[in-house]
């Protein structure tokens, strides 16, 4: 993945996240995904409601999650997201979490979504300038929710 050219969310683990250790416990990383997601795709659309104004929707049809290490109690995870793939109905991103201040990489996912009819949900094929933005994606965009003033 070209780091240099990836969204990237600024995320800090908050203590209801962790277990007993102090470690993130494991569903929460799906959460990390949803919200990086959520954000890079406010990023290339203005947000989820111009998506609906238009009848769109979109439903989670996998998610898939491999660790690499763990996240704690107050690290910051830098979350970067790409579109991997565009497909007739569906299109998946890429998400990679990286422990911001060790640049230690933390988790990997691939979250796949299906275009939907905002109403009826049943598939709808992926208009072109939806395709178009999707592809060219949201460079060198970050979204600071960690309260960091001096990243990496």
């Amino acid at each position: 993945m070209n780091t240099e050219s990836a969204f990237t969310l600024l995320l800090r683990v908050r203590y209801g996240e962790c277990d007993a250790q102090q470690v993130v416990f494991n569903p929460r990383y799906a959460d990390y995904v949803d919200v990086a997601a959520t954000e890079y795709f406010r990023t290339l659309f203005g947000g989820y409601d111009a998506f609906l104004e238009r009848g769109l929707d979109n439903q989670v049809v996998k998610l898939e999650l491999q660790w690499q290490s763990s996240a704690r109690f107050d690290d910051v995870l830098r979350i970067q997201v790409k579109t991997l793939r565009v497909g007739n109905t569906s299109y998946s991103f890429e998400i990679t979490m990286i422990h911001d201040e060790e640049n230690r990489p933390v988790a990997k996912a691939e979250i796949v979504y299906v275009l939907v009819d905002a109403t009826e949900f049943h598939k709808l094929q992926v208009p072109n300038d939806v395709r178009e933005t999707l592809l060219t994606g949201a460079p060198n965009v970050i979204v600071n929710q960690a309260g960091v003033t001096n990243t990496q």
